[in-house]
């Protein structure tokens, strides 16, 4: 198979002539920034979308949908000399030879046979470079080789590509390439090294075969690596054909392997309007947290973010995020913390949810979250409570002819394979069987940078519905912003090659737009149908042993959603600190696709209603109750959609919705332009304990103010507002804000719900004080890093307590308040009368009040209980 380089470009920026060559090859030393600017065309259908097949490809391979993305990007046609239907067919045939082996002698025999593996390894053995290899690695590099990925060794596919690849080449490219080999090969002193391997591209090897290891047991469903690069070629093949889109018409019906497809807007649970349904299917999901687990895909690289260590410079994961005061990891485990206390409330009862973390190696990604956990003691749940487990990376290809991007020798570009994989791997490691042994029946799924996921009732109501009908998976939705880069939820009907038709809900990406007729653009005159669709957030609940099906499926339908996304250049840095930009992507699967394997399927063609007899279903909120993520780095003059800034004012829009039915007066958040000119009206951070149903957080809070630049953070869960004033900083922190830690039987610290909980009291009372600098420009407010000139601050350690009555309290002050005591403060002749008093023995673990919860219908009630 020919493979030839670009034309040479000479960059007027650079005074350096650069030759532009395959990113994949490897000559690294002429390398240099180059995007292509061909774009693909995309297809529009009517509403309704009806894809009538007229015919099957005899080359459709597929059980699962396949995806890729069809949305216009910078491409470059491929060589003339690469034909993708040859090499396909190649690949094919090589991965059914191999699956017919048994053992791994037979695997090395067979791949042996392969031509590109016969001249690449014709002088090598067991001994490559001076490195002795196991017959699983020499399999492994193998694979690399016949994939037609000889690059990734560097100057070991110098004979390869001075043999079979250099017939596109003309004989000035020749002399360079083989030039720039030679400079590669030399080692600092100036001279040649041969064939040896330095340290580092020792190590480098051992991490190339860890990779492959992992890509070919991981992928095994679909070939492992040689079904890996077939897939990709497959997918780019579909892509791309001539440099035009293709039929989606016949395409799709054939992926889907089906005679017709049309798609309907849901029919969605509006929470919002079904006021008492949702209140009860929220309390179906809190009783049901005993059989609930949390699962939490977070092995993404978050590269939107640039997120950097400011003292190191190392990029981190989304995971470690400072929002609000703290990571978003440890935001998403408050919210669940509120969610057990509350069951704690109304039942009396310990209930700690196991919690599954899907990592990944990208940015140290699985260290960094293993190491949080541990420096907050696993969060007072145990060890035993959490498993984390480590997704593979996969390589980067070239969106030219799907070579992979190599950085320098044995070193390929590597990121995660989508949160789609964490069916398989779940499976793989155990995780499906560890939930079961926890006595887990569904579970709840939310993406680490949606900050607003657990708001109010909108996953409790996902749960519960999900397990009181006994669906298989479930969606959280919500009105879709126009333009956003986020898919929609559609109702898919089908009619089967075999005359039955299917139904169910799924998912559409928005880099799939295109392919089935929907504009992704602002509404315009002749309509869009992105409108008639709820978003999907990746909210979901899934049961668990119906997950477990598909994950031990050994299938392709165990890698849900299979997309080749090329529509952002992917950006690395060589060995010689240059920076290169090319248009490619990586096979990635999406998480939420697993429900097109939960389709139910009728004789006959069904109409309205076929949603209620769904193994699947979807619960719509107001956006702000079910997502608003904070994933991507704001830029100047940008929007603020998602972005953490654009996160904080929905928390804001919240906290005025809460607060503003309490009876107090408080100012309505503005437009978002407001916010870039002059940040948020005000800060207010309430712990999800508080409620988390509103209604609960509610009946906490009564009557009073918030003036316009105000503060107000409360962090404890037993608390009492009523005729509060505020103008200015009020902050109460405290350590045990919905209980105290034990030491268990296992040495662990376990949190104890409602035992030695801190509480505060304010009642008639008037806060006054400067607060807020709001001219600085040191403040991040998303961060909750701001300057102030005063404030009032109430801290309390362990079950303190503290009660203000009756009283004006003015200007800079700090109530530090003991562990073990209670402080009172009230107006005395000549200012503040503060009183400490030890609490009673007898009242330590109880407090000397507390809110008492009683469900009375559909709702909960709060009564004030004093000791």
């Amino acid at each position: 198979m020919a493979r030839t380089s670009s034309t040479p470009v000479l960059h007027h920026n650079n005074p350096l002539f650069t030759l532009n060559s395959k990113p994949s090859h490897s000559l690294f030393f002429f390398k240099s920034s180059f995007l292509y600017s061909n774009s693909l065309s995309s297809s529009n259908f009517s509403p309704p979308i009806q894809l009538h097949l007229l015919k099957q490809s005899r080359n459709s391979l597929c059980a699962p949908i396949a995806r890729v993305s069809t949305a216009p990007v910078e491409y470059a046609p491929p060589a003339p000399e690469f034909d993708f239907d040859k090499e396909i067919a190649r690949l094919r045939a090589l991965r059914e030879a191999l699956a017919s082996c048994g053992t791994l002698v037979e695997k090395l025999r067979t791949i042996d046979s392969d031509s590109r593996v016969k001249s690449f390894f014709k002088s090598w053995r067991n001994d490559f470079g001076g490195v002795s290899l196991s017959d699983c690695d020499l399999y492994l590099l193998k694979c690399v080789v016949a994939a037609g990925q000889e690059h990734v060794l560097g100057e070991f596919g110098a004979e390869l590509a001075n043999g079979e690849i250099e017939i596109g080449r003309s004989y000035i490219k020749n002399a360079l390439y083989a030039l720039a080999e030679m400079i590669e090969s030399w080692d600092v002193d100036g001279g040649s090294r041969g064939h040896g391997l330095k340290d580092e591209e020792k190590a480098a090897l051992k991490s190339l075969l860890k990779m492959l290891g992992e890509l070919e047991q991981f992928y095994d469903c679909i070939g492992g690596i040689i079904g890996y690069q077939a897939t990709v070629l497959e997918l780019l093949a579909q892509s791309t054909h001539e440099g035009q889109t293709i039929n989606w018409s016949e395409q799709a019906g054939m992926l889907l392997k089906c005679q017709f497809v049309e798609i309907h807007s849901p029919s969605v649970l509006d929470l919002s309007e079904d006021i008492e349904y949702a209140s009860q299917a929220a309390l179906w999901g809190i009783e049901g947290l005993p059989v609930l687990g949390e699962i939490y895909p977070l092995g993404g690289s978050a590269d939107r973010l640039g997120l950097v260590d400011p003292e190191t410079g190392e990029c981190l994961p989304a995971a470690m995020l400072p929002y609000c005061g703290r990571t978003l990891l440890e935001g998403l485990i408050r919210d669940l913390q509120a969610r057990e206390f509350l069951y704690f409330k109304l039942y009396g009862e310990q209930c700690i949810t196991p919690v599954a973390i899907m990592t990944s190696s990208a940015k140290n990604n699985h260290g960094h979250i293993t190491y949080l956990c541990e420096r907050f003691g696993w969060f007072g749940r145990g060890r035993s409570s959490f498993q984390i487990f480590e997704q593979p990376l996969v390589p980067a290809v070239t969106a030219e002819d799907g070579q992979w991007v190599v950085t320098r020798p044995f070193e390929p570009v590597c990121k995660p394979g989508g949160h789609g994989v964490i069916w398989k791997l779940a499976h793989d490691k155990g995780v499906f069987k560890w939930f079961q042994s926890h006595g887990r029946k569904g579970a709840t799924v939310r993406q680490i940078s949606n900050v607003v996921a657990a708001t109010d009732l909108t996953l409790l109501a996902l749960a519960g519905i999900g397990l009181r009908q006994g669906k298989k998976l479930g969606f959280a939705s919500c009105k879709r912003n126009s333009g956003a880069t986020e898919g929609i939820n559609v109702l898919l009907e089908k009619k089967n090659l075999d005359g039955n038709w299917a139904y169910g809900l799924s998912c559409i990406e928005y880099t799939e737009f295109d392919k089935f007729g929907i504009t992704a653009g602002p509404l315009s005159p002749s309509g869009s149908l992105q409108a008639d669709f709820p978003a999907n957030t990746n909210i979901l609940y899934v049961d668990l042993p119906s997950a477990e099906l598909i994950g031990s499926s050994k299938s392709e339908s165990s890698l849900p959603g299979m997309v080749l996304n090329v529509k952002k250049p992917i950006t690395y840095m060589d060995q010689f600190g240059m920076k290169h930009c090319v248009s490619g992507g990586r096979l990635e699967c999406t998480m939420q696709n697993i429900a097109d394997n939960f389709a139910n399927t009728y004789s006959s063609r069904c109409h309205k209603g076929v949603e209620d007899g769904l193994d699947t279903f979807i619960v719509y909120n107001e956006r702000r109750k079910v997502t608003s993520s904070a994933k991507k780095r704001r830029r100047h003059g940008k929007s603020l959609h998602q972005t953490p800034d654009g996160s904080l004012l929905d928390i804001m829009r919240n906290a005025y919705d809460i607060l503003s039915h309490c009876e107090i007066t408080i100012p309505k958040v503005q437009g978002n332009e407001e916010y870039v000119n002059s940040g948020p009206p005000y800060l207010i951070l309430l712990h999800p304990a508080l409620g988390p149903l509103w209604e609960v957080t509610r009946q906490k809070f009564r009557c009073g103010s918030i003036a316009m630049g105000s503060e107000l953070q409360i962090e404890v869960a037993e608390f009492l507002w009523r005729n509060v004033q505020l103008d200015g900083s009020l902050l109460v922190l405290a350590e045990n804000a919905v209980g105290s830690i034990e030491i268990n039987e296992n040495g662990e610290p376990i949190i104890q719900y409602g035992r030695r909980c801190a509480r505060c009291k304010l009642e008639n009372v008037k806060i006054l004080n400067n607060g807020i600098d709001w001219s600085s420009r040191d403040n991040v407010y998303w961060k909750h890093d701001v300057q102030r000139f005063e404030a009032l601050k109430v801290i309390l350690h362990g079950n303190a307590e503290f009660e203000a009555t009756d009283v004006v309290i003015q200007g800079n002050y700090v109530f530090n308040v003991p562990d073990g005591h209670k402080m009172q403060v009230t107006s005395g002749i000549s200012g503040l009368d503060v009183q400490l008093k030890p609490i009673e023995e007898d009242l330590m673990d109880s407090g000397t009040w507390f809110w008492n919860y009683k469900i009375r219908g559909t709702h909960i009630e709060l009564e004030l209980i004093e000791l």
